[in-house]
């Protein structure tokens, strides 16, 4: 059996800003939601439903341990948004190496 179908994809994911928040809180450790609460001027209700997104997205686990749900960061599924701006930072490359060619050749006239 493969893995189970994810309901968000990590581009759907990572385009709200306060996700890409957590996120960034959660690369430096694990935490419960009420310390990831405290970070944002939003209620625990709304973090929670970013939290589930991202977890749906494969972005963040959870475990429980005692009362208290941890949050994990996990990393993996940023892979491919890594692959897809690779793709345009050649292609800007590209583009910014025929641009500076240009330039110079003008300059040269």
């Amino acid at each position: 059996m493969g893995e189970p179908a994810l309901k968000h994809d990590v581009f759907q994911a990572i385009a709200d800003p306060t996700r890409r928040k957590v996120l960034k809180l959660l690369a430096d450790q694990d935490m419960p939601i009420v310390a990831i609460s405290r970070c944002f001027p939003l209620s625990r209700t709304a973090i929670n439903k970013h939290l589930h997104i991202l977890s749906d997205a494969g972005l963040v686990s959870r475990e429980k341990i005692g009362r208290e749900t941890r949050y994990k960061l996990q990393p993996e599924p940023l892979a491919e948004v890594s692959k897809w701006l690779s793709f345009f930072e050649a292609y800007w490359d590209e583009k910014l190496d025929l641009l500076k060619s240009y330039v110079e050749s003008d300059m040269d006239s």
